[in-house]
């Protein structure tokens, strides 16, 4: 399996803030990395530098893919579109798709893209009539519509109850199985986490403080990764509201 993504000494300031101070990392195809921390850490701007959004200041990065899917955090559908056009929306404006399907053609991608998180017949519906854990599987039905190489997760399980969590991270490992992307979840749940990472690294202060696997990170020594697991107020991390 090759890497997908890969970060070699990557730095990003804002400012006179440092917010990724020489950072490195690597998700091979058909793995899914999960990085963990505190709020502030620089989590986000990780995934906002793979995506285009954010350019790093210095280091090195690369995306052995530029077909790069997003779920956003609160599934940031368009209240004014339906299921249909939410879903079909990359194909019919990216310039990469524009024009490369009959309408028909869309119906049925949406369709087997709705079937592949769990979903049917809800193509004319719009976001206001769906429950937060069917507007968040939408959401994935809408990133891999494009079939991505690289699949990105903003706090994925966020505003979810435990059972549809337990939903949404079934989904997780079930396109990872079916897409072989190289995926990278951001979040803060512990089940999320084990559910669905291969490996896990942990961001403060823009640093990496602890990397591993999933099940190390429930008995390990490290003290910043167990203040994280035990959610302890002691220890080497002050979070935001101690500051």
């Amino acid at each position: 399996m090759k890497n997908l993504i890969e970060f070699t000494n990557v730095v990003k300031k804002f400012d006179d803030k440092v917010v990724l101070n020489d950072i490195s990392l690597w998700v091979k195809e058909g793995k899914t990395l999960a990085i963990v921390g505190f709020s502030g850490s620089g989590k986000s701007t990780v995934l906002k530098i793979i995506s285009g959004l954010l350019k790093q200041d210095s280091g090195n990065i690369f995306l052995g893919d530029d077909n790069i899917g997003m779920v956003f955090q609160y599934s940031a559908l368009f209240d004014s579109l339906n299921i249909f056009d939410n879903i079909a929306f990359a194909l019919k404006e990216r310039k990469d798709f524009k024009n490369k399907y009959s309408t028909k053609e869309l119906k049925e991608i949406v369709k087997e893209k709705l079937k592949t998180v769990g979903l049917e017949e809800i193509e004319d519906k719009y976001p206001s009539e769906l429950s937060g854990g069917m507007k968040k599987r939408v959401s994935f039905a809408r990133t891999i519509v494009t079939n991505p190489k690289i699949i990105l997760y903003d706090e994925p399980t966020a505003g979810l109850d435990p059972v549809s969590s337990t939903v949404i991270e079934d989904y997780i490992v079930c396109l990872k199985e079916e897409t072989k992307a190289a995926s990278i979840v951001v979040t803060h749940q512990m089940s999320t986490i084990q559910r669905t990472a291969d490996d896990v690294i942990m961001l403060y202060e823009g640093k990496i403080v602890w990397k591993g696997k999933p099940k190390e990170m429930l008995t390990t020594d490290n003290p910043y990764a167990y203040q994280f697991v035990n959610a302890k107020r002691e220890g080497p991390m002050l979070t935001t509201a101690g500051k």
